[in-house]
């Protein structure tokens, strides 16, 4: 829940606004949910930069995408500056 808050604000207020999908998934026998957040936005020109903590362009504390890489089962993330970014999670079920 709270990875999927900090990608939804992140779609509103850096992305301008955005879509979410969600989904559930089901991949080897295991289930889970996925959630992909699109936006086009001014994108993200250096994402490795962008998931270190402590760095921020909204002078925050700069934590979010990588606080969220860190809550999830699997991240992806890709983005284009001028274009938009992308951000896919899925978290699975628990046994």
């Amino acid at each position: 829940m709270t990875a999927a808050s900090e990608l939804a604000r992140n779609t509103l207020v850096h992305g301008k606004g955005g879509t979410l999908r969600i989904s559930e998934i089901e991949r080897d026998g295991r289930f889970g949910i996925k959630l992909v957040f699109e936006d086009t936005g001014p994108g993200i020109p250096d994402i490795e930069r962008a998931l270190q903590d402590g760095f921020s362009t909204a002078k925050s504390m700069g934590l979010g995408l990588g606080g969220a890489r860190r809550l999830v089962n699997e991240f992806d993330i890709t983005s284009t500056v001028g274009v938009g970014t992308r951000v896919s999670i899925i978290q699975w079920k628990r046994r």
